[in-house]
């Protein structure tokens, strides 16, 4: 008989990373189904799946999935246009959608997305998700556009402050986000409690002793709480409003799981993710979380970084992580209504804040300003906007500016004062470049004879070729002779 140790020899660092996860993703869990407006157990499901399903299947070894922030406003938003029993089908077909995408080898191409463009996402889901909080903390309703929720929100602030319950609701936010601040700072012994179930702890501590008229979390129970999507639901599929909100599911779950991928792989020398084994492996975890009608899923950065360093060697880390939640979930299921709301906004507004790169876009804006632009574009698109059409705005930005670097031509002229003069054109003539050509050949003098050498061109397209016929035929026709096109 093959000894435990033998069969799994880093059991004993893939336990205490485990554990580490655990307390982790615990609070994260609770509070991002809160915040999406679902019951607390739904979240906890998804971590459950995240953990005991996709954490068995192969793409990345020791990558943690499971709810996350980036998903909260979206979630939030199908919730109240299409009501609680739609989100199951949703999060099904974005499962489903998920195994097939990585069934056809599209997994490598997420990679192919400007990170300006997922920077961007996050940082305007992050924008989203620290208004709605603190609307939310101010017991105070966000409203639906964006615009206005950002307006609103210092005069909601401002009369909250007037209020006794509600500041103190306010106060305990604070002082959790405070905690999460000031955790790292603290002594490596202190900081071997994760810094977001302290900063619940110790919230939750305060509001018991202080008797704090703080609301806490509803408890409907784990079973209870789970909601298979019936016929009804299904039959919301034929609602073609539905498919934006899954592509928009689809997208962003798969660029995020994907990116924190390649992040992960930079924090240890394991095997490398396989993305396409990757993303199936986050359908079908999702189709599963989908089936039991709870939250969609996505690898998470924070869990997945806090598994790497806490040592984890294999996937039975994320595996027993999920464990865990089940085992907290089946047996303690009363302490969730112990948790203060106001602490969970806190967890959530950290992170939000830490979703917006502020040192990213100080970076690209030295480096590269149109990337930065691009990033500015998205994250305002989706405050103003919506999370599906702002992230639609980032991608045409990107495009456009990968198109319009890629058609760089360059123009020479030679003139020696006698004969005819000489124009060479180089590189990609497209009629975003049709503009400036244009103008430069008009300006040659129209009583000389032209030869225009379109050999160094690498690419010329149908719109700038039939432009350049047009402006030798109007040249020639001034009495002189007719231009001479040379090509290769």
């Amino acid at each position: 008989m093959i000894a435990p140790r033998a069969a799994f020899p880093h059991i004993r660092q893939d336990l205490a990373a485990s554990l580490v996860v655990f307390l982790v993703a615990l609070p994260l869990c609770v509070g991002v189904a809160v915040a999406s407006g679902v019951p607390a157990e739904l979240g906890l499901v998804t971590g459950i799946v995240g953990g005991v399903v996709t954490g068995l299947l192969r793409g990345s070894t020791l990558q943690v999935s499971g709810p996350a922030a980036g998903l909260t406003v979206l979630v939030m938003e199908a919730v109240r246009e299409f009501g609680l029993p739609a989100l199951g089908v949703l999060v099904l077909a974005t499962g489903l959608l998920q195994i097939l995408m990585g069934a056809l080898r599209l997994g490598r191409w997420f990679r192919a997305i400007s990170v300006s463009v997922v920077e961007g996402m996050l940082a305007g889901i992050g924008l989203v998700l620290i208004a709605g909080q603190l609307y939310s903390v101010a017991d105070a309703e966000a409203p639906a556009s964006g615009t206005e929720r950002m307006a609103g929100l210092p005069g909601t602030l401002v009369r909250a402050a007037g209020d006794t319950e509600t500041l103190a609701a306010l106060g305990l936010g604070a002082g959790t986000v405070a905690v999460l601040v000031l955790w790292p700072r603290l002594p490596r012994r202190v900081r071997a409690l994760p810094g977001p179930l302290a900063a619940v702890a110790l919230a939750t501590a305060a509001a018991a002793a202080f008797s704090l008229p703080v609301a806490t979390v509803e408890v409907e129970g784990l079973l209870d709480a789970v909601r298979p999507p019936g016929a009804d639901a299904l039959g919301l599929l034929a609602d073609p409003a539905l498919y934006a909100t899954i592509v928009a599911f689809t997208l962003i779950a798969s660029a995020e799981s994907l990116f924190s991928a390649a992040a992960v792989d930079r924090l240890h020398d394991g095997p490398r993710t396989r993305y396409d084994q990757e993303l199936m492996a986050q359908g079908t975890g999702n189709a599963v979380c989908g089936l039991l009608g709870a939250l969609p899923m996505t690898a998470v950065i924070v869990r997945s970084s806090a598994n790497v360093r806490a040592g984890a060697k294999t996937r039975a880390a994320r595996v027993l992580h999920g464990v865990w939640l089940l085992v907290f979930a089946a047996l303690l299921p009363a302490a969730l209504g112990l948790l203060p709301l106001p602490a969970l906004a806190g967890v959530l507004l950290h992170a939000g804040w830490k979703l917006i790169p502020f040192r990213g876009l100080l970076t690209l804006w030295r480096g590269e300003r149109g990337e930065a632009l691009i990033l500015v574009a998205t994250a305002v698109s989706i405050v103003v906007l919506n999370m599906f059409e702002g992230v639609l705005i980032g991608l045409g930005l990107s495009v456009a500016k990968a198109a319009w670097g890629a058609s760089h031509v360059r123009l020479e002229v030679m003139d020696l004062g006698a004969g005819p003069i000489r124009a060479r054109l180089s590189g990609n003539a497209t009629f975003l470049r049709l503009p400036k050509i244009l103008d430069s050949l008009e300006a040659l003098p129209q009583d000389r004879p032209v030869e225009l050498d379109l050999s160094g061109l690498h690419h010329l397209d149908h719109a700038c070729r039939t432009a350049l016929e047009n402006w030798a035929e109007r040249h020639s026709a001034a009495g002189t002779a007719p231009v001479r096109l040379t090509s290769r």
